[in-house]
């Protein structure tokens, strides 16, 4: 059972542009810590504080790289991609939006530039799965979810699956 609650589509505290951290705090680090052990209940490689219901721009992510028996794991405040480049195509999901995929276009490699738990600066350059769900929590706090990055017809498509399933659900 994860320590917070996901929130799930069509809940609009998903589409809300999060706010900047002003500093770090004791709340804070318990946010991050409760946030790991969420992503880590969901069986998940990444999680925002949006997702959770906090509006600020905090988020988690553990990709696992099991070939390597290693996971690249980091804690990000007010995370900015600071530089990109090339292009990768790959399926994700979303703790979010539950039991659905899509492949979506994103940059190979980024530099994050962001501050950890203790307010130092830092900075990641991620390639591969890393830069991929990096870009997806970070989209996070700017209010797009992973399907609003698809073309208009297959977003349109896949947003009229995820409303069916969560109508019938709800019935």
């Amino acid at each position: 059972m994860p320590v917070l609650d996901i929130l799930f589509y069509p809940d609009p505290a998903l589409k809300r542009k999060s706010l900047p951290v002003e500093k770090p705090s004791e709340d804070l680090n318990r946010l991050l810590d409760d946030m790991v052990q969420t992503m880590h209940d969901a069986n998940g490689v990444g999680l925002a504080a949006p997702q959770v219901g906090k509006n600020i721009r905090v988020l988690v992510v553990d990709v696992p790289f099991p070939e390597e028996d290693k996971s690249e794991f980091y804690e990000l405040i007010n995370p900015e991609i600071v530089s990109s480049r090339g292009f990768q195509m790959g399926e994700e999901g979303c703790l979010s939006v539950p039991g659905f995929f899509a492949n979506i276009r994103r940059k190979e490699r980024v530099q994050v530039s962001a501050l950890d738990r203790t307010g130092k600066r830092f900075t990641i350059d991620a390639e591969g799965m890393l830069s991929r769900v990096l870009q997806h929590e970070i989209d996070h706090l700017d209010g797009i979810l992973f399907f609003d990055r698809l073309r208009r017809l297959k977003r349109d498509l896949l947003v009229k699956q995820i409303n069916e399933r969560f109508v019938s659900a709800r019935d």
